[in-house]
């Protein structure tokens, strides 16, 4: 996605984000604060976590004010720990307060799956294997949530149904064979990367007879998959996706593949709780 697109996402996500909360006016904030009056505010993380999403805050507050000031005392990305101030913010109360859910909801959802992504890494450490994120995400919010992964130290799969061939189970059904899909795509498109999802040796025999240059092994067991990466032989980069999680990945690494894909880190990723705390 070219730069300006991306920016251009990000704001119209963070402009319906705060007309989904503020509406006509945060009411109970106009009726109890004086206009002029200005504060200090301080994010506070009430659990561990691996921080995403400061742009984001820092674009939500100043779309509200520009002249709210924010301090971040920890990187995009970093580990911290309870009790860690995240950022010092100073302005007017009521830009504070009335930025305050929707900066917290898009930061501490960002940071939950930075987190949860980052254990999956940490725990394939010592293979070549890399974490992937995959399609299930939150409608309209793929672009925070994928940029989240990356803050984990994940990798991003494809970004939707348009920028790579990911011929799939539902697709071989339609098409009668893996054979014919390939066949077809390459037809009318041989210049798109293809990768094919398998679910059992025979057709990663057949996917690799036909060249395909990525082979997803869905929902495998390990036996199934370590006799599939030795069927490769280093022919085909190879993906590995469905019921993988974090009792059993290491083992699954540990097989050779190139490539896990977790939907978990995006569809069930809790959340980082944090707070923010007005000084004055």
């Amino acid at each position: 996605m070219k730069q300006n697109q991306y920016t251009k996402n990000i704001k119209y996500i963070i402009k319906q984000a705060l007309r989904e909360d503020i509406g006509d006016g945060d009411i109970t904030t106009r009726l109890l604060i004086p206009a002029n009056k200005n504060s200090i505010a301080h994010i506070i993380a009430k659990q561990s976590g691996v921080l995403a999403g400061r742009d984001i805050v820092y674009q939500v507050f100043k779309s509200i004010d520009p002249r709210v000031k924010i301090n971040f005392r920890v990187k995009e990305g970093e580990k911290f720990s309870k009790g860690k101030i995240i950022a010092e913010l100073k302005g007017n109360t009521r830009a504070l307060l009335s930025g305050e859910r929707t900066a917290l909801n898009i930061l501490c959802r960002l940071s939950g799956i930075a987190t949860l992504t980052r254990k999956f890494v940490e725990a394939v450490a010592h293979t070549k294997a890399k974490i992937l994120d995959t399609r299930k995400t939150t409608p309209n919010l793929r672009i925070l949530e994928k940029y989240a992964v990356r803050m984990g130290g994940g990798t991003n799969h494809r970004f939707g149904l348009y920028d790579m061939i990911l011929i799939k189970d539902n697709h071989i059904q339609a098409a009668g064979s893996i054979t014919n899909a390939i066949m077809r795509t390459r037809k009318n498109n041989s210049k798109m990367l293809i990768e094919v999802e398998t679910k059992n040796l025979s057709e990663v025999k057949e996917s690799l007879q036909l060249k395909v240059p990525i082979i997803m092994f869905d929902n495998m067991n390990l036996k199934q998959i370590r006799e599939a990466v030795k069927l490769a032989k280093g022919k085909a980069r190879l993906e590995v996706s469905g019921g993988v999680n974090l009792r059993n990945i290491r083992k699954i690494a540990e097989t050779g593949v190139d490539y896990i894909s977790v939907g978990a880190l995006t569809h069930s990723a809790p959340i980082i709780d944090m707070s923010m705390k007005i000084d004055n």
